[in-house]
């Protein structure tokens, strides 16, 4: 056992033992962060580093390119500015309007539709084998596979007026995606159409989660479905929802893809997200300290979702 051990005992001048390792033990032990190193390296450097790099240019007159004399808080002074002028120079009212819309609409409706789909799988129908990929399969596509794809369905002249017009129905219209004031509408549908399947098969996992015995008691106590869902199974679903909110609002808020691909931003950036905001003013319109200061926003706002989710689960897990 003495020679195949990792470490060694020798005895100091005081008398005192001391443990030391062989070269090979130490190995194995740092290897882990050995290999891990680089990895952290590069996500402190490319995450973290340029999320202070973005900050800091938030804070100066940056245009074309980087200008490190700080300037105060100028940059968010015109984006504000903007915010509350009925007729402002930039889009940024119109994206934070159209955020409102979209990430209300796509987050209640995913979480809803996603829930009927749950609950209409859980009751072990035929086929459920088969319309569970069939709901999932949207959400293995890219946001620019799907905006295509409803871009076309959607176009007045390729898509679904069109195809009706030819069958006889020649009174339909339905133009949203050229309309300035529903384009961003035909975002939140393509978006709803990517990610409720994603979202049923969360609240599947937790319906198939639940115990059984707790439905049953529920039963025999006279409880009929309804009640049932509402009063035992929904509230025991609250961390799904909870989770899939996170997901959603998430998704919601750093959607850039989409857009483009689907609206090509809309007549006259109607149908802008901020994510398209800081897009277009830090590459197109030279305006890097303006985009740098729409970043911090999102950031900011991605945080107020997130960080209060992390609080709780790891005060739920220190309990």
């Amino acid at each position: 056992m003495a020679l195949t051990t990792a470490t060694s005992t020798k005895t100091s001048s005081t008398g005192e033992s001391v443990s030391t390792k062989s070269p090979r033990a130490w190995l194995q032990q740092a290897l882990p962060k050995i290999v891990l190193a680089p990895s952290f390296a590069i996500t402190v450097i490319f995450v973290y580093g340029f999320i202070i790099w973005t900050i800091y240019l938030s804070f100066t007159n940056s245009k074309a390119f980087p200008n490190y004399v700080l300037t105060g808080s100028r940059a968010y002074q015109r984006l504000w500015r903007w915010t509350f002028e009925s007729d402002p120079p930039s889009s940024w009212y119109t994206s934070i309007t159209n955020m409102g819309i979209f990430g209300v609409l796509y987050v209640v409706i995913c979480l809803a539709l996603g829930l009927f789909l749950a609950i209409l799988l859980d009751q072990k129908i035929r086929g459920e084998g088969i319309l569970r990929p069939i709901y999932l399969y949207p959400m293995a596509l890219s946001f620019i596979v799907t905006g295509v794809a409803w871009k076309w369905f959607l176009d007045p002249g390729l898509g679904l007026e069109q195809t009706l017009h030819q069958w006889g129905w020649t009174s339909f219209h339905f133009d949203w995606i050229k309309n300035k004031d529903f384009v961003i509408y035909t975002v939140v549908i393509a978006g709803v159409w990517q990610a409720s399947g994603f979202v049923m098969a969360m609240f599947l996992a937790g319906l198939r989660g639940i115990d059984s015995e707790i439905m049953k008691a529920a039963q025999i106590d006279g409880a009929s479905t309804l009640q049932l869902y509402r009063r035992i199974i929904i509230p025991l679903l609250r961390p799904v929802f909870l989770s899939a909110f996170i997901v959603l609002a998430h998704m919601a808020i750093k959607s850039y893809d989409l857009v483009v691909a689907l609206t090509s931003g809309g007549p006259g950036g109607s149908a802008w997200l901020p994510s398209n905001f800081m897009y277009e003013y830090t590459f197109k319109r030279n305006e890097m300290a303006v985009g740098s200061a729409s970043a911090v926003i999102m950031l900011m706002t991605i945080s107020a979702i997130i960080v209060p989710y992390l609080y709780s689960e790891l005060r739920e897990k220190n309990k």
